[in-house]
């Protein structure tokens, strides 16, 4: 018996040579592409760390392949906030960022290399203050005690003693100025970094001053140039052999009296005669006193009031602890709440009799107690 031979109806082979065609035809869409090449994408998530090569560089933008359906981009404040950073970026190089938002509205997947940066930052920190290397920061902001710099998107601090003299008074002028600087000490976990000018500035006077300062000693009296005059005190510049040492006399060592305003008591260049009262080897400057060269007023007058002296005084100041008053001019005292009984009213101009109790020289004051016509019982 002869077989049969089975014919396929043309409709159907027809059908076979479109779905052949049709299953090896170049792809058309990313989603074909990617069905053909049994390519995974990987879902992203906000704050995920990804790894990928530059793929470009531009002055606003980096872009990197990350392996995702589109490449990623570090743009607008993420590129900012890591600029110093990107400098260091080659095309072509592996990096690490994080996943700032798997799609924006432009559809583009947002990259962030701020955490990055400051390990890389960091890093730099580290090795700048091992090997003793000098850094560059931006000036941003001057308070009371000095400046805030900027060093690659960190904040760092230089206090006013870490400045050559002549920049103190003009620290205003350094914001947004590049500045040289070497680390005095960090703290990571803290985010604390501080600095110092003078160590570049002032590199070579610096160590002579070390030098210099293993021969001075507490008590020693100089004469000096004043060099700057601030808030808190007077910079003085004394000649030692061949070499100018700075040092600082504070507000509170300037005059026995209170001192307000020092522009209106001194001026730059004035000599004054100061006396060493400290030694600050890590600034390398001189603690001074212009007061202590005079005897202490003060101790002259309540010399003249020994302890149960009776006075009288005029009530100047009133305090949740006592009432302070003045038993003479320049001389103080203080009656303590506790002795002050509850039915004495005490006001600010009341004159009153007291008796000396203790002289308080470290306080500069008497301790006084109130003279009662009738003594509640246990009191003097």
């Amino acid at each position: 018996m002869i077989a049969k031979k089975k014919i396929i109806p043309q409709k159907s082979r027809a059908s076979k040579v479109v779905a052949e065609k049709t299953s090896f035809r170049e792809p058309q869409t990313m989603e074909e592409l990617l069905q053909q090449t049994d390519y995974q994408i990987k879902g992203l998530k906000r704050g995920e760390e990804v790894k990928g090569k530059i793929v470009n560089i531009t002055p606003k933008a980096v872009y990197l392949d990350i392996g995702a359906k589109m490449e990623g981009i570090v743009t607008d404040k993420e590129y900012e906030v890591a600029k110093d950073y990107i400098r260091q970026f080659e095309t072509g190089q592996e990096i690490s960022a994080r996943i700032k938002s798997p799609e924006t509205d432009s559809g583009q997947i947002l990259l962030s290399l701020r955490q990055s940066s400051q390990e890389a930052v960091w890093k730099n920190i580290k090795k700048a203050l091992e090997n003793d290397e000098i850094l560059e920061v931006k000036g941003k902001e001057v308070n009371r005690a000095g400046l805030v710099v900027d060093y690659q998107g960190l904040y760092g601090f230089i206090p006013n003693s870490q400045f050559s003299v002549k920049l103190i008074p003009q620290l205003n002028q350094l914001i947004g100025k590049t500045i040289k600087v070497k680390i005095l000490e960090f703290e990571r976990d803290q985010r604390r970094l501080v600095l110092s000018e003078r160590l570049v500035s002032e590199a070579e006077k610096i160590k002579e001053i070390t030098q210099i300062m293993k021969k001075v000693r507490i008590d020693q009296e100089y004469e000096g140039a004043i060099s700057a005059i601030l808030p808190f005190g007077l910079f003085v510049s004394i000649k030692m052999g061949k070499t100018d040492v700075d040092g600082l006399v504070h507000i509170s060592e300037i005059s026995w009296d209170k001192v307000e305003n020092l522009d209106r008591m001194f001026k730059v260049g004035d000599k004054v005669k100061v006396k060493v009262i400290g030694l600050d080897p890590k600034e390398n400057r001189l603690a001074l006193s212009i007061k202590q060269l005079v005897a202490d007023p003060w101790l002259e007058k309540a010399r003249k009031y020994p302890v149960d002296k009776h006075v009288k005084g005029k009530v100047t100041r009133l305090a949740a602890y006592g009432a302070f008053i003045e038993v003479e001019p320049g001389l103080e005292g203080l009656i303590h709440i506790s002795k002050i009984p509850a039915e004495t009213k005490i006001d600010i101009g009341d004159s009153v009799d007291c008796f000396v109790e203790a002289i308080e020289e470290d306080k500069r004051r008497l301790a006084l107690g109130l003279v009662l016509k009738e003594k509640p019982i246990g009191y003097k």
